[in-house]
Order: C-alpha cells, then structure tokens, then sequence
C-alpha cells in the first residue's frame, strides 16, 4: 500500500477546495517560488473536460489480433446490445446503430482525449525457448507491431505519451492534438510478479502522466496470477501488495524544481487499474455457469421474443436487451463512505414544460421494465452471478482494492472463456473453463482514497476509546467522577435494536447512498464519470473479449500565460520580502589608505574590500582586520568558506599561508592576544566583531612553491552570510624571494649584492613572471654566499660568546651538549621573538649584507644572537632542494668500504699503515664528494666551522689532552666513542688532573655526538622508500651521524 511516510509534494490538486494555503514569503528559494505561485492557482487554472478510453485485451497471443485494434478500440465497434445491458438511448457514449441491424458503436476516433490501452499475453510464453527468452524483457518487434496498428487506427496528429513492454505486458497511451502539449512528467514503471516473485510473465506496467501542470493520472496494466482454487487468490492478492509497494515513479519536476521523494500508487488525483486479474466465478459448476449463458446467447432463454438476424452470430439469434440505466446511478461504489460521486451515463434530458407538448405525454407502456426486476432478462442472470465473483467478495472483505476503489455495474457476459472466433461459445475444449469476468477496469480518485484512509483513522480511534472506556469502566468507573455512565460493550445493548447483520454479509449493489456521498454543483470540479463499461463481445480473434470504458474527467488545467504573469508578481513579492528580511552584513576594511604602499591596506587603486599586505618576507608575520556590522533587521550568521588543499600528484602539501579568526571588536593593545571567537559567529542587528587576518610564510615547502613561481601571494576569501549575500574579498601580497628553499646549483649562481636584487632583475627580464635561477647561468661563487656567512656568523658570535663569559662574572655559556643547535636548550623560548629575529637575519642574507650580524639590534645578548644564526643556519640547510650531500653521493657513501661505519670489515686490511682508520674514512667520503665540487667544498666548510665550534665550546687543554695520550688505559677508553663513560669507571681512583681531562674529553665527545645528530640529516639526503622500516630509518640515521661525527673530531683528539 502506498506510504504516507516523506514530505509533502510540491503541488497537489485540492478537489473541490477554494481556498489557497499560506505561503511564507520570508525564504526564497525554488521550493517557496513553486509554493507560492500554486497557493494563487485558482489566478492562472481554468476548468477542462476530457474523455479517457481505457480498453483492455488478453490476446492470448493469438495471430490476427492487431487487426482488430482499430475496429474496437478506435471506431468503438464490435459491441452486441443483445449480450450487453446498454441504455441506448440516454447513454451519451453510444453513438448509434451503425453497426449493424442490432449492433451500435461507441464514442472514438477524435472525440477521446487519451487513448489508454493495455494488453496481455503480446507474445507466447508457452515454450519453453520463448519463456527464456521473453521473460526478462520485452520484444521491440512486439511492441512496434502494436504501436503500428494503433497509430494507423487513431485520426492524424495524435501523439504518443508512453510506450512500455514488460514479457506479455503491453501499456500504450496516446494523446489527441489538444491534450498532448498539457502532459508532463511522464514515468513508467514495470513490476514483475511471475516466477520467483520478480519475473514479468505477470505483473504490472505502471505510468504516471501529469495533465495540465496539475492533475496527476496513473495507469496500471497488470496481469495477475491464475487460477481459481482459493490458494490462487492469495497469490492474487500479493500480487497487488507488490505492485503497490514495488512501484516508484520519478520525483515531479516543474521549471527545473523538483520534488524530494518518489511518488507511488495513492499519490495521484485519478488511478485506473486495469488488465487480466484472473479473479473467477466461485462456488458453481462451470458447466452449469456455461449452459446457463449460452441459452442468453442462443436466445432461448426465457419466454420468446423477437429475434434480430446478424450475419456475423455464430450461436443463433439472441435477443436485444434494453437497459434504464437511471437506476443505477450510484451502484458502482465498493466503498459506502466515498466521498466521490461516480455515474455511468449522461441522461439526455427531455423538456416537459412547453405547454405545447402537454397533451404529448409519453405513454406509460412505451418505457422497457428494469432488467434486473425481469428474472428472464440476461442482467438478472449476471446478477445471479456476480455473487460468485472472487473480486467482489475479497473486497467485500477488504482483502484487496477495498481502499477507494471502484468498479462499474457490470452488464455484459464474463469476458473469459471462449472459443476462437465466435461471439458467445464458451470453452468448448476438453478443460471446458468456467466463464469468469477475469477482465477488469478500476478506477478511485483522490478523495475516494483519503475519505478510506479517514475512515480508518476513525475506526482505529474509536477502537481505542472503546478499548480505553471499558478499561475505566470496570476499573475505575466508582472513583472517577467523570464518568456519567457505565458502558460495557460486551454486555449492553442485548435489546435488538440492530439490524441483523447476516443480511449486510452481502450487497450485490448498494443503491441507497447516503446523504453525505451527495455533492453540490461546486464539488464537480475535478470529478471523474464513468460513461460506459462494457465489452466487445462481437470480437472474435482471442480466448477473451476486450473490455471498454470511458471516462469524463473534469479538472482544472493551467493556462502558460495567466501563470506567467502570476509568476512574474510571485517572484517580485519574495524578492522584496526576501531583501526586507534577509541578514544584511557590512565589511569595512580597517587597514585601508592607513599604510603607504607596499604595506597592508596601501594600494591606492584597490576595491574597498581589498587587503593588500604589500611586500611579504619569509618568517615575517603580518595581520589585517576587517570590521563586520550586522546592519540587518535580523540575526546574522557568517564565516569564512574554507578552501581545500589541492591534490599533488608529489611533494608535500603545504600548509595555507593565510589565516582567518573573529576576533573581538573591542580595542585591545595587542590584537594578538585576543580569543578566537570560533570558525562561525552571529550578531544581532547592531553588533559588530572583527576578522583578523594574517599572513605567514613559516614553511620550508611554502618558500619552494613561491620561489619558483609556482604560486602567488593572491586569494578570494568568501565570507558566507547564511541566507544571506556572500561577501568576496580579495587578498594580495607581494612575495619577497629568499634563499630558503633552494638548491647549491642556483646560489652558487648568485652574484655580488644578494639573491632579492638578482631574482629580481631576472622577473623584470622575464616580463614580470617570478622564476627559478636558470642551470645555464655563469656560477660566481664556489659555495653558496649565504653558507659563507653563515658560518663566519656563527664563529664570530661563538667567540663574542666566549669572551662575554671571561670578561663577565654572572655571564654563563649553556653547557648542555646539544647547545646552541638544539632547541630544547635555548634560553629564548618566545617562539614570536625567535622567529622576528630570524626573519630579519634571513631578510640580511637575502638582501646581500656583508655581516648579517648587523641585523641584530645592539641590546640582543650575543647568546641569544648564536642560537638565532644556529636556527636559521639549519633552515637553510633544511630548504636546500638537493642538499649537501645529495641522494646520488649518499649512494655511493653507503656503498663504499668504511671501517667507522661498520661497512666492509676486510677494507682495514688496506688501510696504510702510517694511516689510521678514521683518516681511511675520511678520505675515502672526501674523494666521493670530489665529483660534485660546489657540494664537496659546502660540506668541507660547513663540518669545519662546526668542529671549531664543538672545540670553542668543549675546549681540552694541551695538558689534559697530553695526560689523556700518555694513559694508554684512559686513552683507549676515551677512544671507544660508543660507551664513554667506561673511562669514567676504570678511572674512579684517578687523580683530580686525570679525572678532569677525562671529563673534558666526554664533554667534547657529547656535544661532537649531539651536533651530529643534528646535522647528520641537515646535510645527508638519503632516499626515502615507502614502506621502509623504522628500524631501518633509524639505521641510516646513524649512518649519517656517523658520516658527520668523522668530520667534526680535530685531528689529534
């Protein structure tokens, strides 16, 4: 059963309802504009009329039956009045006797707006081979064979709607001239129910088709199981369970807004369910079922009448059978509380009120008796039979189609089985079928399904209260004071005042309807009638007859220019409600024209919400704030859209180099200080706060990118106001190229007067595009410059140093061995203050200073000092692209035979013997790096300005150092680097001179290891393999400690 579950759809047909739904007009959005243009609907619909032919036909896949298409369900031929009860002359549908002496057609060609045809068993699946290979799919050929006949058949310009083929199942629908252009979101659906539960020998085809922008129809051919034991009813029934529950229709779609959910079955203004149902003749024998109709049809049942000659009667000369259908106006209904009202012919009205036709009163014996009051008359007959019918009691137990639907009087012969090619001969075979009304057509609208739903909700709350009510009146009745009465349904009541209800068990037709299913003129609109219902007992090439109905839908339809001009008025009302009460946010930028240029905020040219952070250096922080005012009537929420990192296909990926915070707008000494408000922040009207800004370049791989160009100093932040304008607001700056972040191969191609000036005369020649220094390039300098001055920075502070220590009491040198080169031992751990000082070193080594050291203000200690050109002096070792010791040179160390590095032990039996091993090793790193000169001479003034240092600092005495020589025992313990405290042991009862030369020679060995492992990675570019091992990292990190350790012993140590 359809699912009350999901949102409300977009737009609905409201029967019979006047009144329009309030739309809030304070949210524009497609959904709302949609919403807001249908609550004025009755400006832009007017009300329509059209005829709906729904037909439908079991060809049993007989040959020849295409060609009968036309006749029947175009032209409306092929119906026998003698076996079929028809109102001839007050049923607007019929058209008249043209088909013969006792045979009529009904209304076709082009008055019908919507052909609706649905057909079963198109193709053969008795075999086996066409079993398998039908009933997956269906056969194109098949379904172009059908859309060939009824294109033919039908007048010129009818189009086609919908077109689908499930195996047997064939659902086609065409539209006239008119009617076409008004349908929209067309959605079919085909549910198999055959073998397995899911294969489409049966089943349905389901269309949904939208009439008008506002009216939705929904069509299901089906074929049910077969059978007629009552287990096959069963299967019958879940057979519609699942076509109900299995079908899903795409989401409606108007002016490209959609709706959110699948429609299904239950959500649409008029639903006709037609096709094969199987349901059979119950109770009787067949053969006394077939008898009893052949007399019909033979004309031999009954006292005689007239008999009428056809030419085409196979089975004699039956009678004509004349039907009042005024009758029967209401007996269609399954459902006693519909709220639809429902007729099967229009009347033709006589005028009785001239005077003039007073005297020309009809006389009395000139009208025919009710058919189903003469016990003679085939309808009585039928009556006697409808009883039986499967479908009729299951809904009489509200097993299946009891929810709305409906059903048309029944007046014509069982529309199953007969013999091939003639008109009334049943089932003549050795299985000699009962003949059963297995052909169907069914149709509920709206109304009829939410007047069942209602009534269930009625029946469920009234059992609740019953159930709620008896448990407080035995329970509770004496101490709940309000309770007037005592009520116990099971006993109260035993007087018989109700009727007896085995007499309501069943109803053939229910001709007394109540008051309330009765409706005035202004509940026509959108209503459905149902003409006529009946089948073509004259066509003769199938085991089953067609089967007919039409249908006149009243219905509102739009009109394109009343709802343009109601859409235009819609959309200028939400744009004004929506600017009135949308957030409104104001951004002032606190920085602009208050710097000159080059400095945040002082371009003199740029928009007003632009931030400019002019020159931007490495290691240089600088900030901006805007001032954001809620200038709106309403709350305003904001913040800054985050922008992703991009994908790299290599490197890593670094960090974004500008920053977003709300800050207080409060004035504050330092801005830096201020809390985070939070990623998001919302003002009431009249509130202000700030964004900072800020823009750092602290990241090695930052410096690479805008070295070379890869990338600018240039972003649009959007500043997103939910439900409101988003705000974009560009950001500059211009990026200063530094020595951090390149390669020997570029520097040493720098000439006099610093690397800025030098990139930027080659921008100016490369018509402003920053790039790299080119490999083609004179080199003017053996080594980098700004390793040079580094390491004479760092021997000239080192001794400045030393000498504060001896001219100043209370002035103490760090002694800690890993000092001034690691971080945790440095005595400035203002991570703001370090990374000032080193900025403004690198800025110095940039600009081409010849004693950076300059660029520190005379009040910094010159401790302080030689851990700021410690730190800088590893960034840049860290920046350079390829390294000192580059990945190839790596190789080929790690290769060759060195005896410190535990590699090749049969290497010290080469070694010379006025050589030691350590000479060995050394000179055998030195002729690697040989063949890379720039890198070799790099390395040989980097590892010597470091050994100075590591003596400078942990400085041995010639005294101790001879002492240390003369002790054979001391001195190979001291030399066994690995484990120096074991000196330390064995000399535990040495003097006080010994044990401080020892102590000496441990503090330069700790600080030579310590300043190893420092640069051992600095310097030593090893390659990285993915997957590799932390125990096997963490060898060759002691491999290239050791590589450095060699370098920074002196030579007689």
């Amino acid at each position: 059963m359809p699912s009350s579950e999901g949102p409300p759809p977009l737009s609905r047909t409201r029967t019979g309802s006047a009144t329009t739904d309030p739309v809030d007009l304070g949210t524009a959005n497609p959904h709302s504009l949609h919403q807001a243009i249908y609550a004025r609907r009755e400006e832009y619909t007017r009300p329509h009329r059209i005829r709906v032919k729904v037909g439908t036909w079991n060809v049993a896949a007989c040959p020849g039956t295409d060609k009968d298409l036309a006749s029947w369900f175009v032209d409306g031929k092929g119906i026998d009045t003698a076996l079929a009860t028809l109102d001839l002359n007050r049923n607007a549908a019929i058209e008249g006797d043209t088909d013969g002496e006792d045979g009529v057609h009904i209304l076709g060609r082009d008055k019908i707006g919507l052909y609706v045809l649905g057909l079963q068993e198109v193709v053969d699946l008795n075999t086996a081979s066409q079993y398998v290979s039908r009933v997956y799919a269906g056969d194109e050929g098949v379904t172009q064979k059908w859309r060939t006949a009824l294109d033919t058949a039908l007048p010129p310009g009818y189009k086609l709607v919908a077109s689908e083929q499930m195996t047997g199942l064939l659902l086609l629908i065409y539209a006239s001239p008119e009617v076409a252009p008004t349908i929209s979101n067309v959605s079919t659906v085909s549910v198999g129910t055959g073998l397995l539960g899911y294969m489409g020998n049966k089943g349905a085809v389901v269309t949904r088709i939208i009439l008008g922008e506002s009216t939705r129809l929904v069509f299901v051919n089906c074929h049910l199981a077969s059978g007629i034991e009552g287990t096959y009813n069963e299967r019958r029934i879940w057979d519609v369970g699942q076509i109900l529950g299995r079908t899903r229709f795409k989401p409606v779609s108007f002016a490209g807004v959609s709706e959110d959910y699948e429609e299904r079955i239950g959500d649409e203004d008029f639903a006709f369910w037609f096709g094969d149902l199987n349901f059979r003749l119950d109770g009787l024998p067949g053969d006394d079922i077939r008898h009893l109709l052949m007399l019909h049809t033979k004309g031999e049942y009954g006292a005689p009448r007239p008999k009428f000659r056809r030419d085409n009667s196979l089975e004699g000369e039956p009678i004509i059978v004349h039907a009042d259908k005024s009758s029967d106006a209401g007996d269609e209904t399954n459902d006693g509380n519909s709220t639809t009202t429902h007729s099967t012919g229009d009347t033709k009205a006589t005028d009785y009120d001239s005077d003039s036709d007073l005297d020309a009163l009809p006389d009395p014996d000139d009208f025919l008796p009710d058919p189903h009051d003469d016990p003679t008359s085939l309808q009585a007959t039928l009556d006697s039979l409808l009883p039986h019918d499967q479908l009729t009691w299951l809904i009489k137990q509200k097993k299946v189609f009891h929810d709305g639907w409906h059903e048309g009087a029944i007046s014509f012969l069982p529309s199953y089985k007969y013999d091939v090619g003639t008109v009334g001969l049943f089932d003549s075979s050795e299985k000699r079928r009962a003949p059963s009304w297995c052909d169907r057509i069914l149709y509920r609208t709206r109304k009829d399904k939410e007047a069942y739903d209602k009534k269930i909700k009625e029946a469920e709350d009234a059992r609740k209260k019953d159930e709620e009510m008896k448990a407080r009146g035995i329970d509770q009745a004496g101490e709940d004071d309000e309770v007037l009465f005592d009520y116990d349904p099971d006993n109260d009541g035993d007087d018989d005042h109700s009727p007896d209800v085995s007499r309501l068990e069943y109803d053939e037709y229910d001709e007394g309807e109540d008051a309330d299913n009765q409706h005035d003129r202004d509940d026509w609109v959108d209503r459905i009638r149902q003409d006529i219902y009946t089948s073509h007992q004259r066509i003769t090439s199938s085991d089953h007859k067609p089967i007919i109905s039409i249908f006149t839908l009243n219905y509102d339809a739009v009109v394109p220019d009343l709802k343009a001009k109601v859409h235009a008025e819609v959309a200028w009302e939400l744009d004004r409600a929506e600017n009135e009460g949308r957030p409104s946010l104001t951004v002032v930028n606190d920085s602009r024209d208050t710097r000159g240029p080059g400095r945040p905020g002082g371009s003199q040219d740029s928009a007003e919400e632009l931030v400019d952070f002019g020159e931007v250096r490495f290691l240089q922080k600088q900030s901006a704030t805007l001032t954001l005012a809620n200038t709106g009537r309403v709350a305003c929420t904001f913040s800054f859209v985050e922008k992703p990192s991009p994908a790299k296909a290599d490197g890593p990926i670094p960090p974004p180099w500008l920053k977003t915070s709300f800050i207080s707008s409060e004035p504050a000494i330092d801005d830096s200080r201020l809390p985070d408000l939070g990623k998001e922040v919302t003002l009431a009207p009249g509130e202000t706060v700030r964004a900072r800004l800020q823009v750092n370049i602290n990241d090695v791989e930052q410096a690479r990118v805008l070295n070379s160009g890869r990338d600018r100093l240039e972003e649009v932040l959007i500043l997103r106001v939910t439900d409101g304008r988003d705000h974009f607001i560009p950001v500059r700056g211009v990026w200063m190229p530094t020595c951090i972040g390149r390669s020997i191969d570029e520097l040493i191609r720098v000439p006099e007067g610093g690397l800025r000036k030098f990139v930027h005369s080659l921008t100016a020649k490369n018509s402003g595009k920053v790039m790299s220094v080119p490999e083609e390039m004179d080199v003017h300098c053996a080594a980098p410059r700004e390793l040079f001055k580094l390491t004479e920075a760092l021997e000239s502070v080192t001794e400045r140093v030393l000498a504060d220590e001896q001219m100043l009491e209370e002035y103490k040198v760090p002694r800690a061995s890993g000092w001034p080169f690691e971080e945790g031992t440095w005595r400035v751990t203002d991570k703001s203050l370090r990374a000032s000082r080193a900025a403004d070193l690198i800025d110095a080594l940039d600009e081409g200073m010849a004693h950076i050291v300059d660029a520190f203000s005379a009040e910094v200690p010159a401790v302080e000092r030689i851990e700021t050109v410690a730190e800088v002096l590893k960034l840049f070792l860290r920046g350079l692209t390829d390294g000192i010791i580059t990945t190839s040179l790596w190789s080929r160390i790690e290769q060759a035979s060195l005896v410190s590095l535990g590699q090749g032990a049969a290497a010290a039996s080469k070694i010379a013997p006025h050589e030691t091993a350590y000479e060995h090793d050394k000179g055998t790193i030195l002729d690697i790096l040989s063949t890379a000169p720039n890198h070799n001479i790099s390395f040989v003034f980097l590892t010597a300005t470091l050994a100075k240092v590591t003596t400078d600092l942990s400085p041995i005495t010639k005294s101790d150092l001879e002492l240390l020589k003369s002790d054979t025992p001391v001195r190979l313990s001291m030399l066994n680097r690995r484990s120096p405290t074991a000196g330390l042991v064995k000399r535990n009862t040495s003097s006080g001179s010994s044990g401080q030369a020892m102590a000496a020679m441990a503090a330069r060995q700790a600080k030579e290891r310590s300043f190893a492992e420092v640069f051992g990675e600095l310097v030593c570019r090893a390659p990285v393999q993915k997957g590799m091992k932390d125990k096997e990292r963490k060898a060759v990190e002691e491999k290239q400690q050791a590589v450095l350790e060699l370098f920074l012993r002196r030579r007689g140590d």
